[in-house]
């Protein structure tokens, strides 16, 4: 059973998980809705408030159904909603899940990526007792590689031509952690 109310409740030295909420649609939007962000998150770009809200909607939807967990990452000092954090694409037979999180622009190269990854990665191993996590990230969107790679996976393979973004192809890098 996924303990969801712990997932919402890890803590790092500089950011915090909590319980993804309606109340968080317009943090959400203010990077949702930037294209540079949502580039290669495999979201479509939010070009409303609406769209964002119903995408939340559809996240708490998922989380309620025990297919997806999610939590808006926020700065512990401030409380602003920074990211989402994301683990899905859970295989109860091979025991494994996929990884996932996404940040507003202006909070890259802090160190907050780094802190989220390594707190899904503990709550994963730690208490889902999962023999493994993967992500799949675009070869152009180095900064999200090198987060993963800084947190113990490594590069499994690359799917050719994977994604189509912007009238371009690009590879998917497959990472992996095992436990």
């Amino acid at each position: 059973m996924i303990n969801v109310e712990l997932f919402h409740s890890l803590e790092a030295e500089k950011i915090s998980f909590k319980a993804l909420s309606m109340n968080h649609v317009q943090a959400i939007h203010s990077y949702a809705s930037d294209k540079e962000v949502s580039r290669f998150i495999g979201w479509n770009l939010m070009s409303s408030i609406d769209e964002t809200r119903q995408h939340v909607k559809t996240m708490l939807e998922r989380e309620s159904a025990g297919t997806h967990l999610y939590a808006s990452v926020a700065i512990k000092s401030t409380g602003e909603i920074i990211g989402t954090a994301m683990l899905f694409n859970f295989d109860e037979v091979a025991n494994q899940a996929e990884i996932g999180y996404v940040f507003h622009r202006d909070h890259w190269g802090k160190g907050y990526g780094s802190e989220c990854v390594e707190l899904i990665c503990n709550f994963a191993f730690e208490t889902l007792k999962l023999h493994k996590l993967h992500a799949s990230v675009a070869d152009a969107n180095i900064g999200s590689a090198r987060i993963l790679i800084k947190n113990g996976f490594e590069l499994e393979g690359r799917l050719k031509d994977n994604y189509y973004v912007d009238g371009k192809y690009y590879d998917a890098l497959q990472l992996g952690k095992i436990q």
